[in-house]
């Protein structure tokens, strides 16, 4: 286990408090992790909607950070911490204000850098959007030698 892995946990069993920012986006937390997975429902609210009923597309960059920042972690070292360094997000279909199924896997990890995929699905199953990232990977603060 590691500090990251422990913060999975906690937050997966429902004890842990959002940061401000979760909070203040409604991002919500995670459902499940394994190691190199994660997976959650999210389910949008009201003030979020476009004018013509569909999902804002830059909220779903915000929702794809958090969701491949959390695969990240499943596999990150004690003593490291890592930043997005890359986030691309291709939207395949335009969605309406549904709940989204969102799943982020690791890809690869190298010395320095995590590479994370995400898909966002409908309850329908369709495909919504795809992400990828890259997370860089640095001492944790106040790690030891």
């Amino acid at each position: 286990m590691t500090w990251a892995t422990d913060r999975l946990d906690v937050i997966v069993a429902g004890d842990a408090e959002p940061p401000p920012v979760v909070r203040t986006l409604k991002l919500g937390l995670l459902d499940a992790w394994g190691e190199g997975w994660v997976r959650k429902t999210w389910r949008p609210s009201p003030e979020l909607e476009n004018g013509d009923g569909t999902m804002f597309g830059g909220y779903l960059a915000a929702l794809a950070d958090q969701a491949l920042a959390f695969a990240a972690m499943t596999v990150v070292g004690e003593t490291q911490a890592y930043r997005t360094i890359n986030l691309q997000l291709n939207f395949v279909r335009v969605t309406r204000m549904v709940p989204l199924s969102i799943e982020a896997r690791v890809v690869a990890v190298t010395r320095q850098v995590i590479t994370v995929r995400a898909e966002f699905r409908r309850e329908d199953g369709a495909l919504v959007a795809e992400a990828t990232a890259q997370q860089f990977l640095m001492p944790f603060p106040g790690a030891g030698p």
